[in-house]
Order: C-alpha cells, then structure tokens, then sequence
C-alpha cells in the first residue's frame, strides 16, 4: 500500500494562502444602525451576527483555477475545494480561515469530493478519469481508483455499514468501489453520460442523472432501474437525498431545482416542487443544490453569480446573494447548527458566510 502513496506537496500544512473579511458594502448588504444612537459624533453600526465565523463573509483565495466543489467536513469545522488547477485544498471554517493544506496529484480538474465519514479521509474526482483517496493526517495520496475511461463528473459515499464509493462518468457507467481496492468492485453500464448522483441513507437506492434529462432510481441489489423521475428538459447537474431521507433534489441545466418523492410507495407522479431563481448561464457548468440539515431549506449556485436560497416548503427565494465575479458552480450548507454556507466560483474563490436572520 505504501508504495501507492504520493508525498503531499511541500507547502502542505502552510497557511500561505490569502484570506480576507469581505466588507458588507462590496456585497452589497444592508448594515443595520443601531437605534441611530451616536457616539462622539459617529452613528454605530450594529450588524446582527448568527455564526461564530470570524467576519459575516470571509473570502478564501489560493486557487489558479475555477472551483468546481466545495464541501464541509461532517463535523463543520473543516472545509474542501476541487479545483480546475487540479489540486485540492483544505480550509479551516472558523478564526482566520487558514488554509492549512495542499492535496496534489490529480492530472486533470477536481470536479467532485466527499469526506470520509470520521473526517480522515478524503475522496475526490477528477477529469484525468480517476478517483483518488487521501489521508488527511498526512496529506498524502492512499490510493488512486481506475477504470474509468472518461472524465468522471460525480461520486457520493454510502452512509452506512462499510464505506463504497460510487462514480458517475462520461464514459457511461456507473462505478462502484471498495476505497481498499484500487479496482472497482463492479461497473453498472447506463446509456448515457452520467452527470449526477447519489446514495439513500440505506445504501438499497442510488440516484443517478445525465444528458438524457431524465434520473434513474436503481436497485442496489439487483444493479436494474427500478423507476425513473421525468420532467427537467436539459442534463441533471446535481441530485442529493433530503436528510429525512423522503425527498430527493435535483438540479438541471434547465436552470430549474426541483424535488421528488422517493418514499417507496409515494404517487406515480413524484414531482413535488419547482424552484427558480438559479439560472445556469452561458457556461453550462454542472452547477449543484443541496439541503441544509434539517431538510428546511435548499442551496444551489448559479449561472448569474449569485447564491441562491429558497424556502424548501413553500419554494419561496429567503435569499439571493451577491459577491462572485464568476458562475457559482456549488453551494453548502454547514451541518453544524449555525447558519453558514460555503460557496465555489469560476472566479476562484470561495466566499463562506452566515446568513442573515
């Protein structure tokens, strides 16, 4: 195993890279006076804090590239970034935002991640078709996975009993691997491109999407589609399983965010909602959505360079945030309780930031 190692780069474990408060006035944000009290002369600004982040917005800089995936740790306190210059870098969520290390390796663009669900290691897709495992107490590469022939776009992680992996590629199949191995334990051959996916809570259902419009509800067990979800007009760019594990999102280049019925025995039509708001633009990234952690709200990047946020129940817009120069390609929430949300641009830059009350 050792021999598939690969030393992290030297600057792993630095925090060379640029952090910065984001002043409200460059976002635009409305800073609230308090009472319009003065003092000697001077109104007071009082800004109603709800997070423990050092500054409302703090803005992390350090990749060459387009971000394509941002992702927090499961504990919150730490977050990933895949990136176009093919490295991955990790950032602490609260104080100074560091960057406190350097994941290299990948010949081609980091388009997806997941964490290990003990925080220690770390999986990461690329366009060079490989996955790649990593040890976050080292920084050095575990293992590499081929097999893939093309660009993989997507992967997700069981959440339960032993940790799989599953993938999503171009080259049309579906992978599943053993993170121990580096070969896939099996390969599921779909027609298309598959562009999105995800795993239920219970491992028995994966979710895929791609350039057909339409998402495929599979059987684990019997590696067959079970049902599939029709409605969005363009590709799937993202999909992820509500926390109560009932609903599932979707994203599309038909720049709408819709949710469905995945309960076993819900109504033939399982369309549930429609959220707009989030158009895909002229770049047709694979832009994603995802849940907050009690299944309330839904995130999702945009084509317009905003963040937008909706009201998952009544698919009301809470909130459309300014501040990248560059389409939004992904957007997360926290799984802690406090309301912060992390951001990947085209324009290089993360910006994490707590939502107003």
């Amino acid at each position: 195993m050792s021999s598939e190692k690969r030393p992290a780069a030297e600057s792993f474990g630095s925090n060379q890279l640029v952090k910065r408060q984001r002043s409200d006035a460059e976002l635009g944000n409305e800073v609230a006076l308090a009472n319009g009290t003065a003092q000697n002369g001077a109104l007071i600004q009082a800004v109603s804090r709800t997070s423990g982040l050092q500054a409302p917005i703090m803005e992390l800089a350090g990749h060459s590239g387009e971000v394509f995936a941002a992702r927090f740790d499961p504990t919150g306190q730490h977050i990933a970034s895949g990136s176009m210059d093919r490295n991955i870098l990790l950032w602490r969520t609260y104080g100074q935002c560091e960057n406190y290390g350097i994941l290299s390796g990948h010949k081609g663009a980091v388009l997806d991640l997941q964490w290990s669900r003990d925080s220690h290691v770390l999986y990461s897709a690329s366009a060079d078709m490989m996955l790649a495992s990593w040890d976050l107490e080292t920084g050095q590469r575990i293992r590499r996975h081929v097999g893939h022939e093309e660009v993989i776009n997507c992967m997700d992680v069981s959440k339960r009993g032993e940790e799989m992996l599953v993938s999503g590629s171009d080259d049309g199949t579906i992978g599943i691997w053993d993170p121990r191995q580096k070969a896939a334990v099996d390969y599921i051959e779909t027609e298309f491109p598959v562009t999105a996916m995800a795993i239920a809570e219970a491992g028995n259902e994966l979710y895929t999407g791609g350039i057909d419009n339409d998402i495929k509800v599979w059987d684990m067990r019997k590696k067959a589609v079970a049902y599939s979800l029709s409605g969005h007009t363009d590709t799937i760019t993202s999909l992820q399983v509500s926390p109560d594990s009932q609903t599932l999102l979707s994203n599309s280049h038909d720049s709408t965010v819709r949710t469905w019925d995945i309960r076993p025995f819900a109504p033939t039509d399982r369309h549930i909602k429609t959220y707009d708001g989030a158009p895909t633009g002229m770049e047709k990234n694979l832009l994603k959505a995802s849940w907050d952690s009690k299944g309330q709200k839904i995130v999702a990047g945009s084509g317009d360079r905003s963040v937008v946020v909706w009201d998952a129940s009544s698919g009301k817009i809470l909130f459309k945030l300014p501040g990248h120069k560059g389409a939004v390609n992904d957007a997360r929430f926290s799984p802690s309780e406090e309301p912060i949300l992390v951001s990947a641009s085209s324009d290089g830059t993360l910006l994490l930031g707590e939502l107003g009350k």
